[in-house]
């Protein structure tokens, strides 16, 4: 949804409400008077909302280029109601009612890849989550090789020299999807512990295969870790490619999970999650104390986490949204994420039919990437760079990505890489936005060339 769908009045007398009753639950209290400035704090709020017009539309449909996803207007309420307890769910009696929230929603994302025994929690981010997937790695698979693709988010690598793990980068096919082949021949030799397979890279928007590297986990022994950080959500769709459902079915087989609801789920930032299919790795959490400030015996978050501190709110804005939104195949938000699949693909279509403009591959999920028409790389990436300027005049947010130039045929030999311009159709209101978007671009596209000519 897009912040444009509630209008700012709506949204503050739906916070209003939902303060007033959180406030009945805490009626008995003495009051507390309070010495705030009004006056000054409405001083600096007023500076701050002006800053932030230095921003980007984030929000808005013609915002179509990096991965930057509006809240839905129940997650940011239910967060804002929440913030003003601040409850902490690192420990029960830090944040009671937020850390039951809190294991609630993380039964419906690990069933929504079905995982039924799991042990999971919310992070405040997927590269934490995905850090504590492969610290478990390293301490089940000791002195082994961590592999991803050179696809994969170079948060692996980063990660890898964090924990001491010796990385290991392996190849890709031509649509840039992990080769099994080269995970099989480093499996051979035996030093191999994790393969980390991506469930739709940040680049292309591709979907590792899933079920092939599984199977080979089976036959050599390795774990399978699954960084599903951006495109996690849209296993609940039944609209995709036969191999893209396979390798998404195949999840649930894999040793661990990371997803994060700030991208496709709809919530602020700060909110990634890892899940576990063995519950049995919680051991490797287990630390003694100096000091106890636990109000229950049972198990409480703090006990299955790398962070200490996490914010309470976002658990109550997760939950809150899986409530309203709740994650089925034939939901609304199902729905939702077909909508943005379908405005990449009417977009490519676009695109293919104008010559000016070359698709590097058609999109697996909701990201396109595409070149523009030239006669060397080095003119072609001018052209990108000139597009993505003049759309941006026009209101029109793009983003540029550099591709390997071996992957658009006709610029392999003028250089190395090659500019393109990149659109993460990520707002279900995209599908309803092509036309207009279309319109921009093929103008600004057809200038460019009348322009740079044959320069």
């Amino acid at each position: 949804m897009s912040q444009f769908d509630l209008m700012p009045d709506d949204e503050l007398r739906l916070l209003e409400q939902t303060l007033r009753t959180l406030g009945k639950g805490f009626s008995t209290l003495p009051a507390v008077a309070n010495a705030h400035d009004y006056a000054a704090m409405q001083a600096v709020l007023e500076s701050a909302a002006e800053r932030m017009h230095d921003n980007y539309p984030y929000a808005h449909p013609l915002y179509a280029g990096q991965m930057l996803k509006p809240p839905h207007p129940v997650a940011r309420i239910a967060y804002q109601m929440a913030m003003s307890l601040n409850p902490n769910n690192h420990a029960l009696d830090g944040g009671r009612a937020s850390s039951a929230m809190e294991k609630e929603a993380v039964v419906d994302l690990a069933s929504m890849f079905g995982l039924a025994d799991h042990l999971g929690h919310l992070t405040s981010s997927g590269t934490i989550a995905n850090l504590e997937a492969l610290w478990i790695a390293g301490q089940e698979r000791p002195g082994q090789l961590l592999g991803a693709s050179v696809e994969a988010h170079y948060t692996h690598r980063r990660i890898s020299e964090v924990l001491g793990l010796e990385f290991a980068p392996i190849a890709v096919d031509g649509e840039g999807r992990l080769d099994c082949n080269a995970v099989e021949a480093l499996a051979a030799e035996g030093r191999l512990g994790t393969v980390v397979a991506t469930a739709g890279t940040t680049s292309f928007g591709v979907v590792d295969p899933v079920d092939k590297i599984v199977a080979l986990a089976e036959r050599y022994g390795f774990r399978v870790h699954v960084d599903a950080a951006y495109g996690g959500y849209f296993s609940l769709l039944d609209s995709l490619p036969a191999t893209t459902q396979a390798a998404y079915a195949a999840i649930k087989h894999a040793d661990s999970v990371a997803i994060d609801p700030h991208k496709h789920g709809l919530q602020p930032y700060g909110c990634g999650c890892v899940l576990f299919a063995d519950a049995h790795v919680g051991k490797h959490y287990k630390h003694d104390s100096p000091y106890t400030y636990f109000s229950s015996n049972e198990l409480h978050l703090g006990e299955i986490s790398l962070e200490c501190s996490r914010a309470g709110a976002a658990a109550t804005a997760l939950w809150s949204t899986q409530q309203l939104l709740p994650l089925r195949h034939d939901g609304v938000f199902a729905g939702m994420l077909d909508a943005c699949i379908n405005a990449a693909r009417s977009l490519a279509m676009l695109l293919e039919k104008e010559p000016l403009c070359v698709v590097v591959q058609p999109p697996e999920l909701d990201i396109v990437v595409w070149a523009i028409q030239a006669d060397t790389g080095t003119e072609a990436s001018a052209r990108a760079q000139r597009v993505f300027e003049l759309a941006a005049e026009s209101d029109l947010h793009l983003a540029l990505i550099e591709v390997d130039s071996n992957r658009i045929p006709q610029y392999a030999d003028s250089s190395p890489t090659v500019t393109c311009l990149r659109s993460c159709l990520m707002k279900p209101e995209h599908e309803q936005w092509i036309d207009r978007i279309w319109a921009i671009l093929q103008r600004v596209t057809q200038q460019v060339v009348r322009e740079r000519g044959n320069a």
